[in-house]
């Protein structure tokens, strides 16, 4: 999948503005620290790798203005209080701080470089892993089909969450160019409509595909329409729980419900070994306005908000996916079971 989200420039970051799309492409760079952490609150850039590699070359940009203890300090603070549930983000972020605390800091700005430019590497590769081992999955999946293999997913865990490939698309990517016939079931997922990121990239990359209101999918699954859901993660606890945009808990249960598959698609970069089970994971709490207001196009073809409601509104990005309704959880060292998903980090 040749779609890049994120393009490492001389000391800065050029990255797709997610929030245009899928209206408009267009390009922001990021020269400084503000400017990167600014960019993961407002969800210009999203998905839990992205935000992951983003905050790295955040700490790297920073290093080229600041680079004292205080300075790291400051940039590592800055960017950890940005968005709480993605675990890739503090991932990346201790990671940067176990390499640099470790220098002199005038060491720090082209060590900081060079490790951020490996957490970019090493997301495309692991998430290419994935597309391989996912791809065989749904090999199996479809064999004596017949037809076409009937996918689901929820939110956008494709490319454009990540720095290449992604997460739970990357199965369908992979299956798609080896010739397996594929469709695909878009879930809009409100009310941020993330699923309609996904329907870009698919476009992008000709995989059949039809979007769906998030409600529909219990009675797809009924009808058996379905075949498997896979969906991504932003945190998976180490009992195999885990955090994905809400709504995806209410479609494990449907799945479970009509003897449908539902499997998770992450790098081990998104397990959190620390994090005992789901009701630890902390829940962001983002604004009404999220809710309240959508945005869309005008008759000119102009993007426009409407606001559809102006009263008391609670907005959780995420749910958790307890993991006795997950079969399988998809990683770039292979398929584990859920609850054996910290054999995935040995």
């Amino acid at each position: 999948m040749e779609l890049a989200p994120l393009i490492p420039l001389d000391g800065a970051i050029a990255v797709l503005d997610q929030t245009r799309l899928p209206f408009a492409r267009a390009t922001l760079t990021l020269t400084d620290l503000e400017a990167c952490a600014s960019a993961i609150e407002t969800m210009e850039v999203r998905g839990a790798p992205l935000i992951g590699a983003t905050a790295a070359f955040g700490v790297a940009i920073a290093m080229r203005a600041d680079a004292s203890d205080a300075g790291l300090q400051h940039a590592l603070t800055r960017l950890g209080r940005t968005r709480p549930t993605a675990v890739n983000l503090h991932w990346a972020l201790a990671r940067m701080a176990a390499k640099l605390h470790a220098i002199t800091p005038d060491a720090r700005a082209n060590t900081a470089w060079a490790e951020a430019l490996a957490v970019h590497a090493e997301d495309i590769a692991a998430n290419r892993a994935m597309g391989e081992h996912g791809a065989a999955l749904l090999a199996e999946l479809a064999s004596g089909l017949g037809r076409p293999l009937r996918v689901m997913t929820h939110c956008n865990a494709g490319a454009l969450a990540t720095c290449g490939w992604g997460t739970a698309l990357a199965p369908i990517y992979v299956a798609h160019a080896r010739g397996l016939p594929v469709e695909v079931w878009v879930s809009e997922t409100r009310p941020r409509n993330q699923g309609l990121l996904t329907a870009w990239e698919l476009a992008e990359g000709g995989v059949p595909h039809t979007l769906i209101a998030d409600n529909a999918a219990g009675l797809l699954m009924r009808q058996g329409l379905v075949d498997v859901v896979i969906t991504g993660a932003d945190r998976i606890a180490a009992n195999g729980d885990t955090a994905n945009k809400v709504g995806t808990y209410l479609k494990a249960l449907a799945a479970r419900e009509h003897g449908v598959p539902f499997f998770i698609a992450a790098p081990t970069s998104t397990v959190d070994a620390a994090c005992p089970d789901g009701d630890s994971i902390p829940i962001e709490a983002r604004s009404a306005d999220e809710v309240c207001v959508l945005n869309g196009l005008d008759k000119a073809g102009e993007t426009a908000q409407l606001r559809i409601f102006d009263g008391p509104c609670a907005n959780p990005a995420f749910d958790v996916t307890p993991a006795g309704l997950i079969a399988g959880i998809l990683t770039e060292r292979g398929r584990f079971e859920a609850n054996r998903i910290t054999e995935a980090l040995a």
